[in-house]
């Protein structure tokens, strides 16, 4: 029997569905509908799909021509599947269809698509170079303004941190209690002329006490001025936090924040904090010859506190490295660098290499002005008023140091208070310094400092008795808060020990000056050394420890011999025999 194919204008697709063959359809005279099908690749992608038809009508015509369009239709499909298995990829998913892609630049300069890809490379790259400078350029500008605008007047950290309490509702002070809060001192005039940049070709070191008021006065100067030209900063032991108080001093970010350091393989705190506070100063310094030729003065750096440094290799090299812009920058009067120290090594230190620097020593206060400066303190507190006779015999106590002042002020009861501040200084001078009488050899080298320590306190207790009896047998006014001092030189002899005397002013125990004159670090300290020596029986206690360090040091130096295999009655004689002198 002859199959009768329908023709291909007959056939419509009805639905679509993935299936893996192809079916073609074909009309029989005895079945309805007999498919007759290629084999598709397996897969169920979207572009693979079969379609189920079914006939409308039938179309007589020749065999022939019905069988060559059968033969057309097979072939159409087959072709169209063999392209499918060509860009079948195996992964379950018949890619779509390829773009077309266009051949050559798309805005072709020459015929060569080679010259047109090199030109524009070297193009994007000649934009990113040119970019890249102009960036440089812009940060190293945008450096020096925050640098300079790190110094003009109205703002700074240091400044502003220190009158936040007054300018709180509950401690705003009126304008007659501003001026009692902090009386003018006689040395004040010379630090504002410094401040205020009115002195050139020269750098200063202020030295005193601890608490002697070194700090307040520069911050009274930076006060009148809006803190304008003046830049403050304390130094740390730790050179890494002092690069970064450098860096807020000066508004200056170490390039830490640049870009650039995207395209950089080192870190830039790789090189350590002495390099970085050597670039900082150099852009300082920059800033600073811009800022002179607007101004016409310098900018003045203080740098507070410099006995933090460690006294070590990286201390006094941090400490030179200070010293040599300070005398490049008072050479050309573009800075002026204020150094303040509470310990006398730095200044001998910057003794060695100075050229121009100048000290200033900022003492206590003399009776007279301490005494009227804790009456207008206590007024400046609305404390209730205090009798004459209080407030001498607390002078007396706790001399003429500004910091004791302002805490005594505060008390109800100040004489009772100056007293208890005598007893907790004696106290810790005994933890410090105590004696141990029959000490074993383990504390030998602390009782050697403590006994050379007491030493040199009985000699400042000794030299202030005298001069008392001194000014009552002459009938001249005597100055109770006027401490004893005494040469270094002498010092050395009292003490046996050198090396003493550093140690005991970073113990804050002495203060040596300018001129070096050692003195107790306070008259607190003059006081409590006076109680423990005028106990009874101190001297031989001094004198006790000595000679036991004496014997440990003889039994250190003592050699045994030792004899075995010694019996009874066996004798040991040993014979010294000397020479002649040797010429």
């Amino acid at each position: 029997m002859k199959v009768k194919p329908l023709a291909l204008g007959q056939v419509r697709p009805c639905s679509v569905r993935p299936a893996r063959r192809a079916t073609v359809a074909f009309r029989t005279s005895w079945s309805p509908l007999v498919a007759l099908s290629t084999r598709t690749p397996s897969t169920s992608g979207p572009h693979l799909q079969a379609a189920r038809c079914r006939p409308h009508s039938t179309n007589s015509g020749s065999s022939d021509h019905r069988d060559a369009r059968v033969r057309n239709a097979m072939q159409f499909s087959t072709t169209k599947n063999d392209k499918d298995k060509d860009n079948y990829t195996g992964d379950g998913e018949q890619p779509s269809r390829a773009p077309y892609v266009r051949t050559g630049s798309v805005f072709p300069i020459s015929s060569s698509t080679l010259f047109d890809a090199a030109l524009t490379s070297i193009v994007g790259l000649g934009i990113v170079f040119l970019g890249g400078v102009a960036y440089i350029a812009w940060y190293k500008k945008n450096v020096l303004d925050k640098i300079e605008k790190a110094f003009d007047g109205g703002y700074d950290p240091v400044l502003a941190l220190a009158d936040f309490e007054k300018g709180t509702p509950s401690r705003r002070l009126t304008e007659n209690d501003q001026s009692l809060e902090h009386l003018r001192r006689k040395e004040q005039d010379c630090v504002d002329d410094i401040i205020k940049g009115n002195t050139r070709g020269h750098y200063y070191f202020l030295i005193g006490p601890k608490g002697g008021g070194k700090s307040t006065l520069i911050l009274e100067a930076m006060r009148a001025i809006q803190a304008e030209g003046v830049s403050i900063l304390d130094a740390h032991p730790d050179l890494e936090v002092f690069r970064l108080r450098l860096g807020k001093a000066l508004n200056y970010e170490f390039h830490e924040d640049s870009q650039t350091l995207l395209f950089q393989r080192r870190d830039p705190r790789e090189a350590g904090p002495a390099l970085d506070i050597e670039r900082a100063l150099n852009k300082l310094e920059k800033v600073a010859l811009r800022k002179a030729k607007k101004t016409g003065r310098p900018l003045v750096l203080v740098f507070n506190n410099i006995q933090h440094f460690n006294n070590d290799e990286n201390g006094r090299n941090m400490l030179l490295l200070l010293q040599q812009k300070a005398e490049a920058w008072a050479a050309g009067g573009i800075v002026t660098t204020v150094f303040s120290s509470d310990d006398f090594w730095p200044c001998l230190l910057m003794h060695k290499a100075a050229n121009r620097m100048h000290v200033l020593t900022i003492g206590d206060l003399s009776f007279e002005t301490a005494r009227h400066a804790l009456g207008h303190m206590r007024l400046a507190r609305n404390k209730p008023h205090a009798n004459q006779s209080t407030i001498d015999q607390t002078v007396t106590l706790v001399g003429g140091r500004l910091s004791y002042l302002g805490h005594m002020a505060q008390m109800e009861d100040m004489l009772r208070g100056a007293r208890d501040l005598v007893d907790w200084q004696r106290e810790w001078l005994l933890s410090q310094i105590g004696l141990i009488p029959d000490c074993d050899d383990d504390v030998m080298d602390e009782q050697k400092w403590s006994s050379c320590s007491w030493l040199l306190l009985r000699e400042f207790v000794r030299l202030h008795k005298e001069r008392q009896k001194e000014c009552q047998a002459a009938g001249l006014p005597w100055d109770p808060t006027e401490l004893p001092s005494i040469p270094y030189g002498r010092c050395r002899q009292i003490m046996t020990r050198t090396d003493f005397i550093e140690e005991l002013d970073r113990t804050n125990i002495i203060s040596i000056g300018v001129k070096l004159d050692v003195r107790p670090d306070s008259m607190l300290i003059l006081n409590a050394a006076r109680e423990v020596v005028e106990e009874e029986g101190f001297d031989d206690l001094l004198q006790n420890v000595r000679d036991r360090i004496d014997e440990i040091e003889s039994l250190h130096r003592t050699r045994e011999i030792t004899f075995k295999d010694l019996n009874t009655g066996d004798k040991i004689r040993l014979r010294v025999e000397k020479g002649p002198p040797r010429l």
